[in-house]
């Protein structure tokens, strides 16, 4: 297969991702799944990303130390285009995969927490969680320091759901 070739087969299968499920995917997540299956390499499956985000294919939102995508309009309908180009094969073997870690996938994307600094010194935590492209609840915690927002961080997701269910439980 020619690089030009590859490289557009790359970018097809991340839009044919992102179009298969309602949550964006991480780059994370997008770059082990076309590793694992051998599908390319770390660095190609960069170049298909950026050139995707350049080319406002898929949109890109940085939450912490973490790269989210989702595809555009523009993406879609380029991917309605040339769908046919990505082989009956991997779409498959993408749907299987996408069906058998939905739950993980999802979870990893949907509870996100991020921090700022305050203009007083103090820290605001975002704890948020999200549905397909919407929002069921944001929680915005004041903390005196850096490393306090940072473990609320870590222990967000985790925390996130029974958080939820006690908080409508309460309030219902």
């Amino acid at each position: 297969m020619k690089m030009a070739e590859g490289l557009t087969l790359y970018k097809l299968i991340v839009l044919y991702m992102l179009r298969k499920v309602n949550f964006p995917l991480s780059n994370t997540q997008i770059t082990e799944f076309m590793i694992d299956r051998d599908y390319t390499d770390y660095f190609h499956v960069q170049e298909a990303i950026h050139d995707l985000v350049d080319a406002r294919l898929i949109t890109v939102k940085t939450i912490r130390n973490s790269s989210q995508y989702t595809a555009t309009n523009d993406g879609e309908k380029t991917l309605e285009y040339f769908s046919n180009e990505i082989p009956y094969a991997k779409k498959k073997e993408i749907d299987q995969y996408l069906k058998d870690n939905a739950f993980e996938l999802r979870n990893e994307s949907c509870m996100i927490a991020d921090w700022s600094l305050t203009g007083d010194g103090g820290y605001a935590v975002n704890c948020r969680v999200n549905e397909g492209r919407e929002t069921l609840i944001s929680l915005t915690i004041q903390v005196a320091t850096e490393q306090e927002a940072e473990r609320i961080c870590d222990k967000w997701p985790a925390a996130a759901p029974q958080i939820y269910l006690n908080l409508m439980k309460q309030l219902l």
